[in-house]
């Protein structure tokens, strides 16, 4: 519960970051357009706030290993070299916060805040392990860091991506 809630937290954050760094008032002469993303649908940052990540940057999942079989509830840590983890906007040099993706099968826009869903879950807190619990099946999960507005690096730094089995 605890995760969840700072999950929705860190969600939050997220949103009013994003809101009020890409909204500005229309000029006079612009005709106002609704720009508000729909929780399906991303728009593109302006390149200025998609971050570099440091060389030879990485993150991977430590636990459980690929080909696993664990029961409910699962404790996954997340591991990271050549970059620093850092709470969600907090703007540093190489950092970033980790997001997880569970059984996604086709990764968001790179170019564009990560959504929160049962899908994507943000650690914005700086959190570097979780513990899922997950109904009995087979499960792929996969890292993407994000930078202090969640939007993946420039160069992506995404995980491999592993299955377990849950009993």
């Amino acid at each position: 519960m605890k995760n969840v809630s700072l999950a929705i937290a860190a969600a939050l954050i997220a949103f009013l970051i994003y809101f009020f760094a890409f909204h500005q008032t229309p000029t006079p002469t612009a005709a106002p357009q609704d720009t508000t993303p729909s929780q399906t649908e991303t728009t593109a940052a302006p390149s200025n706030l998609i971050t570099p990540a440091a060389p030879g940057a990485d993150v991977f999942i430590i636990s459980p290993g690929d080909g696993a079989v664990v029961s409910s509830p699962v404790k996954v840590e997340f591991g990271i070299t050549n970059m620093t983890v850092a709470k969600a906007g907090d703007n540093i040099e190489f950092s970033g916060h980790h997001h997880l993706l569970i059984n996604l099968e086709e990764l968001p826009p790179m170019d564009a805040p990560l959504p929160a869903t049962e899908q994507i879950i943000h650690f914005g807190g700086g959190q570097t392990e979780t513990t899922l619990e997950l109904e009995p099946g087979e499960y792929t999960l996969q890292l993407l860091l994000g930078n202090y507005l969640h939007i993946p690096h420039a160069e992506p730094v995404l995980s491999k991506k592993i299955t377990i089995t849950v009993e």
